[in-house]
């Protein structure tokens, strides 16, 4: 018996088109599951199919802040799969920490909780709705994850926005924990630390960023998004079915140095 075999599951990851959540895509699919990416950007989303090789993946456009647009592509998820056994919240933007706090403007702030928050709740009410009634009808279980960040429990200047939408995640996720535990769907955060994806480059590209950084990581490199491929895996297995409520800090050991 393989604990972490996903045949026949179904996963939705948002944002699974690049960074982050195509490493955790690529790891479920290569564990078996049928994967569907959700993304803005439609040739982003090509290419990150063709990256999960083999299997019966799907990539849909979508836009996390759009409610209608997120009704829209869990329809079509169901309707290829019927039935979604996992939902990867991964989508969100940045603060970049261009502005301080005292400069930021009420567009900045809500544009930001829009995606990194409330696009999370339309893609969960969705996902457990699905979940309970799966439930309700003997076949209990479910697996949801929301991208947070190390800035959720760390000062980060000129980020307050962003770290507000992730600490916000965290209290979501305990709260979801502990709700649906009954029907076999358990609630997890993944924190990640300073990890290469688009997002990051343009920092990464700081040569006195990187001089102040490095020394401060353990591990003396930056993640990879491969290296979230496992996490999501044990995530959405078997195994981790009494795992719930977690917030997992994968950051190479900086928070803790």
């Amino acid at each position: 018996m393989n604990l972490f075999d996903l045949s026949g599951r179904v996963a939705i990851v948002t944002g699974g088109n690049g960074g982050i959540g195509l490493g955790m895509a690529q790891g479920m699919a290569a564990a078996g599951a049928s994967v569907s990416i959700w993304g803005r950007n439609e040739k982003k989303n090509a290419e990150a199919l063709k990256a999960l090789g083999k299997g019966d993946h799907q990539a849909l456009q979508c836009d996390v802040a759009d409610a209608r647009s997120v009704e829209s592509a869990f329809k079509d998820t169901l309707k290829k799969y019927g039935r979604v056994d996992g939902c990867f919240a991964n989508a969100g933007v940045g603060g970049g920490g261009r502005r301080s706090f005292i400069d930021r403007t009420q567009e900045e702030w809500r544009d930001m909780f829009a995606t990194n928050l409330d696009g999370v709740v339309h893609v969960f009410q969705h996902a457990v709705r699905h979940m309970k009634e799966r439930a309700d009808a003997g076949d209990a279980f479910g697996r949801l994850v929301a991208t947070s960040s190390l800035a959720s429990i760390s000062g980060t200047a000129r980020n307050e926005h962003y770290a507000a939408t992730k600490g916000a995640l965290n209290a979501i996720i305990r709260a979801l924990a502990v709700e649906f535990a009954r029907y076999g769907v358990t609630a997890n955060a993944i924190l990640p630390g300073w990890i290469k994806s688009e997002m990051t480059e343009g920092i990464m590209g700081n040569d006195k960023f990187v001089a102040n950084v490095m020394p401060r990581i353990p591990m003396r490199r930056f993640g990879e998004p491969e290296d979230f491929s496992a996490i999501a895996v044990y995530i959405m297995s078997r195994g981790s079915s009494y795992h719930t409520a977690e917030t997992f800090l994968i950051d190479g050991g900086y928070a803790v140095y």
